[in-house]
């Protein structure tokens, strides 16, 4: 894989957060960050805006689509830290990572408020 674009909540400020720590590690610029909830988000017709803010999405240069933890590990891998991830796309560990991760996203803005201590961002807070 060379370029990976990722769909992602930017009013999830644990969300924004890891994309921009991913974008530190993109020194060849091959993630392309794309906010559901961000007018340029149109440009995309084929991502489902409903779908992405229940689970990740991605586009890879073929456009095949990746979700979930499989988004995480491939643009992780793509900046050289893949390594940190691929634990959790082992078969004995990825059934109980991606049920992790299904409740994670469905509670993010509740893990955002106990981690972070802000629930959602607005006014571009979290840009």
């Amino acid at each position: 894989m060379k370029n990976l674009t990722i769909f992602y909540d930017g009013t999830c400020p644990i969300c924004a957060r890891e994309m921009r720590a991913l974008k530190q590690y993109d020194k060849a610029n091959r993630i392309i960050l794309v906010d559901i909830f961000h007018p340029d988000f149109e440009h995309y017709p084929q991502i489902d805006a409903q779908e992405a803010a229940t689970i990740l999405h991605a586009l890879d240069e073929n456009h095949r689509l990746w979700l979930g933890l499989d988004v995480t590990y491939q643009a992780w891998k793509l900046v050289g830290k893949g390594w940190l991830y691929a634990p959790l796309r082992w078969p004995l560990i990825k059934p109980f990572a991606d049920w992790a991760y299904l409740r994670f996203a469905n509670n993010r803005y509740t893990v955002s408020k106990w981690i972070l201590g802000s629930r959602k961002c607005d006014n571009n807070q979290c840009s």
